[in-house]
């Protein structure tokens, strides 16, 4: 019996031999694709985050070494005006664009859906967000100038004042807000557009049947049906609209008296104007924060991860 086992263990064995080495050669090829990215990840991404914490506890000025102060930038900036102005005027500009691109968005995904099936239209509506943030923001900087702007003399001409879209405190931040609206609207939209083709067509047909209409096929089936896909747009949207800095630092500096100065904008003169490295570093720990927990608020309240599909 002993003689007759041993060969059929051999035979069992060999395979399992050769699926642990395709394993192993599997996960090293895996390794090597992945490295060049894992390493850009450590430089560019963990290595900076882990130094910026550690700086946010130091008084650093790039000429001297780091000094440990502990938590004394983060009482500072509990007690600094122009912080608490700044994340004031962050939120305004995020709120304006937030509302405002995902209504547009959302329009547009719509059209896209039902009207526009050319791929060329459903492309140009991308092509403002493959241009330059500074290269859209000085276009609409000079279109919207006071002086010599298309905008201004147009509402001159209709019998209006002219409007100081960047000189005024008021109009600063829902410019800036619109023009970044224009711009990523459209790849916002392909976002949506895309959500709404993974939407089953049987769902509409049943709704159809049921005496739907339109507008309660689009509350009752495509809004719920979206809400993963539009969670994790207002995520995206959210996180880069706190991000805000080119467009306000192209158009206008921050000003006018500091009507327009995001966060980014600040941290920004805190290190490289001040060279305040240390408090500037305390400033991106807070802005981290902020944004870790938002995300965490939208994808618990708004239940991204849940679908009416499922």
């Amino acid at each position: 019996m002993a003689t007759t086992e041993i060969p059929a263990l051999t035979h069992t064995a060999a395979p399992v031999l050769k699926s642990g080495r395709r394993g192993k050669s599997d996960l090293t090829t895996a390794l090597i694709f992945i490295a060049p990215a894992m390493v850009g990840f450590i430089v560019f991404y963990l290595v900076p985050t882990i130094r910026g914490l550690y700086l946010s506890f130091t008084s650093y000025d790039l000429f001297g070494s780091p000094v440990w102060i502990g938590l004394t930038n983060y009482v500072k900036i509990a007690q600094d005006k122009l912080f608490w102005n700044a994340m004031a005027v962050t939120g305004e500009y995020v709120v304006i664009n937030i509302v405002f691109q995902t209504i547009f968005a959302l329009g547009l995904a719509l059209l896209m859906y039902h009207v526009a099936k050319s791929t060329l239209v459903r492309g140009a509506l991308l092509l403002p967000y493959l241009i330059a943030n500074v290269i859209v923001a000085l276009l609409w900087f000079w279109m919207l100038d006071y002086q010599i702007g298309i905008v201004n003399q147009v509402i001159e001409w209709l019998g209006l004042p002219r409007v100081a879209f960047f000189g005024s405190g008021t109009w600063a931040i829902p410019t800036i807000a619109f023009i970044n609206v224009w711009r990523h609207m459209g790849y916002t939209a392909l976002l949506l557009f895309a959500g709404l083709q993974a939407i089953p067509h049987h769902v509409y047909e049943v709704a159809a049947l049921d005496g739907a209409g339109p507008w309660k096929t689009f509350w009752k089936i495509t809004m719920p049906l979206l809400r993963p896909v539009m969670v994790l747009v207002l995520v995206v949207t959210v996180i880069g609209s706190f991000q805000i800095f080119d467009t306000v630092a192209v158009t206008t500096g921050g000003g006018p008296v500091n009507a327009s100065r995001v966060i980014q904008l600040y941290i920004y003169d805190k290190a490289f104007t001040e060279q305040d490295f240390g408090y500037a570093s305390a400033l991106s720990v807070i802005l981290f924060a902020i944004l870790g927990v938002v995300a965490f608020l939208q994808m618990k309240f708004l239940r991204g991860n849940e679908s009416e599909l499922g």
